[in-house]
């Protein structure tokens, strides 16, 4: 390209000779050189959008024939029998503690329709309509009719249903083999298992993947083909569930409560033997979850490890606890629980107004005294109370093998202060779920050691992890528990021959528009036994029940966990193959009526 100087000679002389300015020369040729280099600029650019529009075209040419060859190919679906076919439906079962089977996998059909090979749509419709209520007879039509060469109708058949369909004759109703996955107890354990559905589905087979509980948890080891005859055994007991479900059930109607729980958990192991949320679903028809509304509502919802809520005075028994352990107190220690006391400058009170007055830790225990557990609370104080709970497992979510249980994360107070630990103490301003309660009454029923709460069937007699109270402070503790059951707040709760011992706790259930109802509550009766020899522990737990045979309502858990819980040992301990034992007494009981 030849360059023109801005200022040429030719041109500068003349100009100069006839009193003309130089400069105006060069401005001029800077303009004509600025309008080519912009005119060239665009001439590139519109070129190169040229050649871009135009991939663009080819682009969407090539895309929308390649759907237009899709739309009239025939359905091509991988074959599971084939070599390196990509849907597996291997699953292993799920069984319990003895081996009775949870979940299975379960041979039937799917039902698919090619429209081209259909004799008569229509007629076919109306008697798929037949065999199948649920099925659109409007739209079968519009697809039968219509231009779609492939199309399922039922994912999942009986044989009744596939020998009708049979029936129809038409050559364009065709089945696939399936493996669905099958609960043969119904809605038995139906929190624990979750679920499973289809993943990846051809005409030949259909991946079965877990969507909730263990199901979804043990998901990879379920299908894994070399697992295919290795069971997952549960720690559940599958007679001792139905027991629970159904003296829980009861119990739920009987105290007009909306929903409901319990946890069973052996205190050594951390096994849980039986775990029940109320109301409950079938996982063979799984529902859908809720969008809108209190997610508490839907039967999805596993209260024993999501239900995370504020439990009352069935803390109590860990500052009594702890204090023992740290030798602040003994069992007969006494503590002024008479008014006024305030902390932080609220009030501390009693339930009903009560005055104990001075009484002893036992007694603080049995006649559930708030005041008597925010006194052992400031002694303990903030730091050491936070130490002992963090161990106890009431700072993250239970480490229990179902998905859900991550969700029920704790709720701790922003700011631990002195008020802080006094409520707390008596159970209020901590949230946590039933599991994590039961775990941490574990650690005081098997003489001090923490376990983490579990799903699985263990080999093991003791899984105990690490000491977090001392073995006195711990029998102390059953003692007291023992007491509120003979002499305290949970007298409903006796069950002769299995020595219970236990503690009551009701809190009032949050607002979500803010401070708490006036009419609600969670009532709770955690439980132990036999208390001289700990095996089980029983978490109950009703949302807002009221016992309704007296003049008034009553929604305390004495008058209506309790009761409940006590069935549900009577009914279970001779199935967990306890059997009733008559406590020891001191020879000044017994009174001689004969000499022969």
């Amino acid at each position: 390209m030849i360059r023109v100087p801005l200022r040429p000679l030719a041109r500068i002389l003349p100009a100069r000779a006839n009193g003309e300015n130089p400069d105006a020369i060069e401005r001029e040729n800077k303009r004509i050189r600025h309008e080519e280099m912009r005119d060239r600029m665009r001439a590139r650019a519109e070129s190169r959008l040229l050649i871009l529009g135009m991939f663009f075209v080819c682009a969407f040419v090539v895309v929308g024939a390649r759907m237009g060859l899709l739309s009239i190919s025939e359905p091509m679906e991988p074959r599971a029998y084939a070599p390196g076919a990509s849907i597996s439906a291997a699953r292993a079962d799920i069984v319990d503690r003895n081996g009775a089977l949870l979940a299975t996998n379960f041979e039937t059909h799917a039902l698919y329709a090619q429209p081209t090979h259909m004799i008569d749509p229509v007629a076919a419709a109306e008697k798929l309509v037949q065999i199948f209520p649920d099925l659109d007879h409007d739209r079968l039509v519009r697809d039968f009719t219509g231009k779609r060469k492939f199309l399922w109708i039922k994912k999942t058949m009986s044989p009744e249903q596939m020998q009708a369909v049979h029936e129809i004759g038409d050559p364009g109703l065709m089945f696939g083999p399936r493996d669905m996955r099958l609960y043969p107890n119904g809605t038995l354990a139906a929190h624990v298992l979750g679920g499973a559905s289809f993943g990846k589905e051809g005409v030949s087979a259909a991946e079965v993947i877990g969507v909730a509980g263990v199901e979804k948890y043990f998901d990879n080891y379920l299908r894994d083909p070399d697992n295919a005859g290795k069971p997952l055994a549960l720690s559940l007991d599958l007679t001792v569930q139905a027991a629970a479900e159904r003296v829980l059930w009861g119990g739920m109607k009987l105290m007009n409560a909306k929903g409901a729980t319990s946890v069973l958990m052996d205190v050594h192991t951390g096994e849980v033997i039986s775990v029940v949320s109320l109301p409950t679903f079938d996982p063979n028809n799984r529902p859908r979850p809720a969008i809108t509304g209190d997610p508490s509502d839907s039967p999805l919802y596993n209260r024993s490890v999501q239900g995370v809520y504020e439990l009352g005075s069935v803390f109590k028994i860990f500052a009594a606890a702890q204090a023992i352990d740290l030798g602040l107190v003994t069992a007969d220690t006494m503590i002024d629980t008479t008014p006024p006391m305030r902390v932080g400058g609220y009030p501390i009170g009693e339930f009903n107004r009560k005055n104990y007055g001075v009484i002893s830790v036992t007694d603080v225990i049995m006649h559930s005294s708030n005041r008597g557990s925010g006194r052992l609370a400031l002694q303990i104080g903030v730091a050491r109370q936070q130490e002992f709970l963090k161990k106890l497992g009431f700072f993250e979510a239970t480490p229990f093998e179902i998905v859900e249980a991550a969700q029920g994360k704790p709720l701790l107070p922003k700011q631990w202060t002195d008020l802080s630990a006094v409520t707390i103490s008596y159970g209020h301003g901590l949230s946590s779920s039933p599991m994590q309660l039961a775990a941490a009454y574990s650690a005081i029923a098997n003489g001090g050691y923490i376990v983490k709460p579990t799903i699985l069937k263990q080999d093991v007699r003791s899984l105990q992890g690490e000491r977090v109270m001392s073995a006195k402070a711990a029998a102390d503790a059953r003692m007291m528990l023992r007491k509120v059951v003979t002499d305290g707040t949970a007298s409903f709760g006796e069950v002769p021959g299995y020595a219970v011992g236990g503690k009551t706790g009701s809190a009032d259930k949050p607002n979500p528009q803010g401070g708490y109802y006036k009419d609600r509550n969670i009532s709770t009766f955690a439980s132990m036994f036999p208390t001289n020899d700990p095996k089980y522990v029983l978490i109950v737990s009703l949302d807002e029940p009221v016992e309704t045979s007296g003049d008034k309502p009553r929604r305390t858990a004495g008058w209506t966990t309790v009761p409940v819980a006590a069935e549900m040992i009577r009914r279970l301990a001779p199935l967990l193959g306890l059997r009733p034992t008559v406590e020891p007494t001191t020879l000044a009981d017994i009174t001689l009526t004969s000499s022969n």
